[in-house]
Formats: structure tokens, sequence, C-alpha cells
């Protein structure tokens, strides 16, 4: 990332016609600031999924609420997700911080919602090999925000239903309500 800080001076030069006293530790700060909002890139997925003996539990496992951001790679710009996650396991189960930890680590990312959405349902589904997964993800996209259309209230919702959560109707509501909130 040391040629970060180049083109960083450099869109400062562009903007602003020159270097002020001010702007002089920005592209350093820059640099570092992209490796913390990609440090979605340096995770080893499967390493998420060390699972446990689920002790013939077969109830839905839920996740709400998975606050973080991820990066539009149309724009560049942020967008903010709240992200559910939820589970119908076979045999196995993982712990609850490995969930927000996958939501993380594919959000950090030069990304699209519907592919973050995607890539945590597909995950789950190859790893644990649950009888069931279902996501719903939020956004706010800065993109839709500050630029173009300017919808400031806009929100953005993508969900993938898999397993018993799309071939079941019956499930796919309650695992909704749950997600929602809005369950026992």
């Amino acid at each position: 990332m040391k040629n970060v800080e180049q083109i960083v001076r450099d869109l400062i030069l562009s903007i602003e016609g020159e270097m002020r006293p001010h702007l002089e530790e920005t592209p350093a700060r820059v640099r570092r600031m992209m490796g913390e909002i990609f440090d979605g890139y340096g995770v080893d997925i499967s390493s998420l999924f060390k699972s446990f003996d689920g002790e013939g539990k077969d109830q839905v496992v839920i996740a709400r609420n998975i606050e973080t951001h991820s990066i539009c790679e149309h724009h560049l710009m942020p967008f903010l997700i709240s992200a559910n996650v939820a589970y119908l396991p076979d045999d196995r189960v993982i712990g609850a911080s490995k969930m927000a930890r996958l939501v993380h680590a594919y959000a950090h990312r030069l990304q699209l919602q519907e592919r973050i959405t995607e890539q945590v349902g597909n995950s789950l589904m190859e790893y644990l090999k649950p009888r069931g997964v279902a996501v719903v993800i939020k956004g706010e996209h800065m993109c839709m925000r500050l630029r173009g259309v300017k919808s400031t209230n806009s929100e953005i919702v993508t969900s993938v239903m898999l397993g018993e959560f799309r071939e079941n109707s019956n499930l796919r509501q309650e695992v909704l309500l749950l997600l929602r909130g809005n369950g026992p």
C-alpha cells in the first residue's frame, strides 16, 4: 500500500492545486486507514468455522444487528450495514462471534451489499453444513445519500434464504419474524 500515499498526494493536488501544511500527513493517514477498512482481505474464511457438537439441538441460531461498514466498489464510498444472520443446525454449531466475524470479513473489502449477503450465506452452508441459512442485511449507502439521487433516508435491504429456509415457507416466515425481532 506504499503507492497509496502518492495516489492520495496526487488526488489532493488535483483538488487543492497545492499541498497545504495541514494536508502533509494526510496521505500516510489514508494509507493506514485503508489497511483498517480493508482488513477483510486478510481473513481466512475457513478459519472462522471451528465447530462444536450441537448436542442434538435443532433450533434456529440467530445473530442480529451485526453492524459494520463496507466500501462500494462502484464509487469507492462507504456504506453502513446491519446484518442479521440465522442458521438451523444439523449436528454442528459455531461460536456466536464467528457469525459477526464472517460478516466483517466479507464487508471489509470493495463490495456490493448483494454480494456480502450471498457470501455470508454461502459460506455458512459450505463450511458448517446446516439445514438452512438466512441472511438479511440493511444498508445505508453514502453514494445514494451524498451524490446522484441524494436520497437521505433510503435503505437497501438484501436477503438470501438457503436450504430449509428457502424450501419451507412456514420455517422461512418464522425466521424472518425472528430476524426482525418480532419473536420470543
